[in-house]
């Protein structure tokens, strides 16, 4: 008798890989670095602003997304986005002294978190722009929230242009752009050895 098999494959189920952990460390340490100079640059930019200058760091803060999307896309594992946005931010306060302060590590944490859901809900196997998007959205939108409570953004009459700005400059730079990013890296051929360039290779 022969049993019936169904054609669709399914995806081992394992951890993380030393090649995994290591790429994970790079990319913290080369966007650690990357976030730095982005915190002058928001500096900058809310003096250059004047008046509206406290509105700068809305503008920019989809750009402290960037990591936690092109690690989860290249590794396809749970909690990668998460440990490389927290690995970023102890790189930004441990090695270069962010003015920031160590509350960026709970920020950290916050838009792994928002940046994963999307992903996490189709278990790693979604890669699209709709994906990428939401999962730039919901980071900003949910260390937004945990920012308007301890800088009192509350009540504030700019209170949801804040949300707008921010919401925005997550789904361009924290997620459009990372698709961007990663299928250009796609393209050279350096990720093939990661669980990337598997499942491309599987779809070809």
């Amino acid at each position: 008798m022969t049993s019936t098999i169904p054609s669709t494959r399914v995806p081992k189920k394992r951890g993380f890989t030393l090649k995994d952990l290591v790429l994970i460390v790079v990319l913290g340490v080369v966007f650690g670095f990357l976030y730095w100079a982005l915190v002058q640059a928001w500096l900058a930019l809310s003096v250059a602003m004047g008046p509206a200058g406290d509105l700068a760091q809305h503008f920019l803060s989809g750009t402290w997304l960037l990591v936690a999307p092109i690690a989860i896309a290249i590794i396809r594992r749970p909690l990668t986005g998460v440990i490389a946005e927290v690995l970023a931010s102890v790189v930004e306060v441990v090695f270069l002294g962010s003015a920031v302060g160590p509350i960026l590590f709970v920020a950290a944490a916050l838009q792994g978190v928002g940046s994963e859901i999307p992903f996490a809900l189709t278990r790693y196997r979604r890669f699209g722009w709709a994906a990428y998007a939401l999962s730039g959205t919901l980071g900003s939108g949910i260390v937004f929230f945990y920012s308007a409570f301890r800088f009192g953004w509350y009540g504030q009459d700019l209170f949801f242009t804040r949300l707008a700005i921010q919401l925005l400059s997550g789904l361009v730079f924290g997620g459009l752009l990372a698709k961007v990013i990663v299928d250009a890296l796609a393209k050279t051929g350096v990720v093939d050895n990661f669980a990337i360039g598997r499942d491309l290779a599987e779809r070809n």
